[in-house]
């Protein structure tokens, strides 16, 4: 055993054992001066001393850091929808704080003067109505108009109704990476299904190239299993390539019962899809952004667009943005050339989570159709 390892039990029982023995060196202190009168006007009074010099401290540290590091917050929305949240934040903190600033010097200063001292005997209140509603009603009808207004605020934000007209496009996540699907000119994403996940279709489009390519991989190591089956003598063997066949068998007849329940109009749409490793967007174009997550649950987090949503294995869930400034009008308000758009993960999904970024490039109308149109002719020159 390390000797390093040895040494830190050691050190660590004799702390466990100091501390037991502290306590029991106050609990001996305690009795042999439990005869003598402890608390006193003095004692009071620099313990309240104290506290109202903490309450002064704290008041001051908030102000310090609001001056010192409110720099480091979000700058100005790069969205529509983002005027509205920073809204509702502003509304929701500025109650935050005003009600802070009033309470604290309140509840320090109250200490203060009102500390114990053996002249002076405490009140004691055991019920009162008025009071009771006054510091129920109060809190009450403020959390419910914030709620209200969060609500309207969420119901505007992601009303599905927005989305039409829109740029179709999807966020696929996975450990630890984003993948960018674009609708091709019909502006239709083609259905994406778990099971059809292969590494020759690492998104699960449904397409009847897709289907086909991939029928014909399975019925091909269907059949070379079977001609394995009948020259192979161990029985262990056998009995594995038995249940390799029924399982490709099986996954198979999933691929055609999908496939056979979507229509045509779907199977036809993803087939002019464009699949990339970089986000693009137009500005002020609206965005209508759909999620996937092939493993764990993800969260595909914007933060400049104010946006954010999760992506759920199985589940497809939608967001919808229109951008508002280009990375460069954005790199000029901060005065920052280094400055990117960030798509970040938002939910602790694994050891490499913190790694999981991808950038995004807000473009003009104009740059964003030559981008596109340069993806699609890469995507027909790998087709060929």
């Amino acid at each position: 055993m390390d000797i390093n390892f040895i040494l830190k039990i050691l050190i660590g029982l004799l702390i466990i054992v100091t501390f037991f023995q502290v306590i029991r060196l106050i609990e001996l202190s305690s009795r042999l001066a439990e005869n003598r009168d402890q608390v006193t006007d003095k004692s009071n009074f620099y313990n309240g001393l104290l506290l109202l010099l903490s309450g002064i401290g704290l008041l001051a540290f908030f102000f310090w850091q609001r001056a010192e590091w409110g720099h480091l917050t979000l700058q100005a929305p790069a969205s529509e929808h983002g005027v509205l949240i920073d809204q509702l934040w502003d509304t929701t903190m500025g109650l935050i704080i005003v009600v802070f600033l009033v309470l604290q010097p309140i509840l320090f200063g109250f200490s203060y003067l009102y500390r114990g001292r053996k002249n002076r005997k405490a009140y004691f209140i055991s019920h009162n109505n008025k009071l009771e509603i006054f510091w129920t009603a109060i809190p009450t009808v403020v959390l419910s108009v914030l709620i209200v207004y969060g609500l309207i605020v969420w119901g505007n934000v992601t009303d599905v109704n927005n989305a039409k007209g829109g740029i179709q496009m999807e966020v696929y996540a996975k450990q630890f990476g984003w993948t960018i699907r674009y609708s091709g000119e019909d502006n239709k994403l083609g259905d994406g299904h778990v099971r059809f996940y292969a590494p020759t279709n690492p998104l699960g489009v449904v397409t009847e190239n897709m289907f086909n390519l991939q029928s014909k991989e399975l019925e091909s190591k269907i059949n070379s299993d079977k001609e394995k089956l009948l020259t192979e003598k161990n029985i262990s063997k056998k009995k594995s390539i038995s249940d390799r066949i029924e399982r490709n068998i099986a996954k198979n007849q999933m691929y055609k019962a999908y496939y056979n329940s979507i229509s045509e109009e779907e199977r036809l749409a993803g087939e002019d899809d464009i699949v990339v490793s970089e986000l693009y967007l137009p500005v002020n174009q609206k965005v209508a952004m759909k999620f996937r997550s092939q493993d764990v649950i993800h969260s595909a987090y914007m933060p400049h667009f104010r946006a954010q949503m999760n992506c759920v294995p199985g589940l497809s869930t939608q967001f919808v943005f229109t951008p508002t400034m280009t990375t460069k009008e954005y790199k000029e308000y901060l005065g920052n050339p280094d400055f990117d758009y960030v798509l970040l993960c938002n939910k602790i999904c694994g050891n490499a989570h913190y790694n999981m970024k991808m950038k995004i490039v807000v473009v003009t109308q104009e740059e964003y159709d030559i981008w596109l149109k340069e993806q699609a002719e890469t995507r027909m020159i790998k087709n060929m």
